[in-house]
């Protein structure tokens, strides 16, 4: 049920027969929500972007999704509440959270939860790329 599994373009390579990998980002912010959006997009992605994670679970785009990038902190369902009810719908894509309070504890547990990633506001894109190519493996 989950989303399929596509590789994105090669940024160097041009042209690219296969499929865009599509990416939810899933932020309260959207000073955020834009910056990530066009970063991802750069690297082309295709991108989808949405301001609670009610409006991400309540959208078309849901089964389309090939990988998640959620704020941790939002209400009233914050990023860990987001990937236990994916998981819990049988979605199985790579979901990536994002945080500007970062704890180990709460890392572990994302982590621990099913999360692919888990990183500190502001985000070091370099990184994310290199998380978000592992995972769309």
């Amino acid at each position: 049920m989950g989303g399929g599994f596509r590789k994105a373009p090669s940024q160097a390579g041009g042209a690219s027969l296969s499929t865009a990998s599509v990416i939810s980002v899933v932020d309260d912010h959207a000073s955020v929500r834009a910056s990530m959006s066009n970063f991802l997009r750069s690297f082309g992605y295709v991108v989808h972007t949405f301001g609670s994670a009610e409006e991400f679970l309540g959208s078309a785009c849901l089964s389309d999704t090939s990988c998640v990038i959620s704020d941790l902190q939002m209400s009233p369902m914050n990023g860990l509440e987001l990937l236990a009810n994916m998981r819990m719908r049988g979605y199985a894509a790579p979901f990536i959270l994002v945080t500007a309070f970062p704890d180990e504890s709460v890392r572990a547990g994302a982590m621990k939860a099913g999360a692919t990633g888990f990183f500190a506001k502001p985000v070091a894109m370099p990184q994310l790329i290199a998380c978000l190519d592992t995972a769309l493996r």
